[in-house]
């Protein structure tokens, strides 16, 4: 099971309320969760190449900062740390990475263990969000990574980034026009009025035949996020779907389609999978 990587460190509660949540699993084993962590409880993803992983959680100000739900840990986020660790098609070793809307950057910190040439790890530009990633990041990896030594540069390195902003005065972005061989994309598809954004850095970052690793959760809707896939949207900004299916958290995959109908499905059911794709631009 995919989320049997994961446990919470931190103060032990006495709340019903989570005492009832802990007990669901028991009660409904089909059911599964979707987000990890608070402010008060640190996720640790439990790698089997690596060891633990310790992720605190942001906390961030503001009405529209939260609504970006950057700080939880989602499954699809532990699902490409979880491919990333596996190598095989998602072998990261002597490639430029780039994470983009991190939240605890779980993928990233992976990616720059598993051998990385490169990793750069992005989320939305709130100070206390890119703080919390620096964080994880510095808890998490070697001074030579974060800081270099003896005239090598740091292994990995953390940015503010917001989808589609591409101005001329933007040192990062003018900086690193094609420069990545991989983008790290972990549940980021449940807006669907960032698409275009979302895509129109994916296609500035990525070199030629340089490829997306997409992975998003259905919690929020098979609707939601089909529209990423739109053909015109790819067309646009010169991408094209490599691969793409559904899996669930014991791997079991199915075709992906746009439309299914759940009928006699609970929501219960809806959220376990995820959409995994791969996505190339063109050279």
């Amino acid at each position: 099971m995919l989320t049997d990587k994961i446990r919470l460190s931190g103060p032990e509660t006495t709340d019903p309320e989570d005492y009832l949540g802990q007990s669901l699993g028991v009660i409904f084993p089909d059911d599964i969760t979707n987000q990890h962590g608070d402010l008060d409880h640190a996720v640790i993803y439990q790698s089997p190449r690596f060891g633990d992983i310790k992720l605190e959680l942001a906390d961030p100000q503001g009405a529209d900062n939260r609504k970006l739900f950057s700080h939880f840990l989602w499954n699809a986020g532990i699902q490409l740390a979880e491919f990333i660790e596996e190598e095989g098609d998602w072998d990261v070793r002597g490639k430029k990475v780039l994470e983009l809307g991190a939240g605890t950057g779980l993928s990233g910190i992976v990616a720059a263990r598993a051998g990385a040439e490169s990793v750069v790890i992005t989320d939305y530009p709130a100070p206390e969000v890119v703080a919390n990633v620096r964080k994880n990041v510095e808890v998490n990896l070697p001074e030579e990574m974060r800081i270099g030594r003896e005239g090598k540069p740091a292994t990995c390195l953390v940015e503010g980034h917001e989808w589609g902003r591409l101005s001329e005065d933007d040192s990062f972005v003018q900086g690193h026009k094609g420069s990545f061989d991989v983008i790290l994309v972990a549940d980021c598809l449940w807006m669907p009025w960032q698409h275009k954004e979302l895509m129109k850095s994916i296609a500035w970052f990525l070199n030629p035949g340089g490829k997306a690793w997409v992975v998003s959760g259905f919690h929020s809707g098979r609707e939601k996020m089909a529209g990423f896939y739109n053909a015109a949207l790819l067309t646009e900004h010169g991408m094209e779907v490599e691969s793409i299916v559904e899996r669930d958290p014991e791997g079991r995959e199915r075709e992906w389609v746009t439309e299914r109908k759940f009928e006699g499905v609970t929501d219960t059911e809806r959220k376990r999978w995820l959409v995994i794709s791969v996505l190339r631009k063109r050279g």
